[in-house]
């Protein structure tokens, strides 16, 4: 193989091992987010929070329910 031939190849594996770590620290950067909006997203605190009214309203209905099978 001539060398330049192999500079070549050598510089296309470079590229393809730049994008690949770039590729690869964007994924980490979105599956943080992903998982911070999960978090916060099933945190029931916050989602009490957000719709007071519903949630006591929630807790009252499964009150009753749990009430009337004693």
């Amino acid at each position: 193989m001539p060398t330049s031939e192999k500079q070549g190849k050598d510089a296309e594996l470079s590229r393809a091992s730049a994008e690949l770590d770039h590729t690869r620290e964007q994924l980490v950067v979105s599956m943080s987010a992903l998982e911070s909006e999960v978090t916060r997203t099933l945190d029931w605190r916050q989602w009490v929070r957000r719709k007071p009214g519903l949630a006591v309203a929630l807790a009252f209905g499964l009150g009753f329910l749990l009430g009337r099978r004693s």
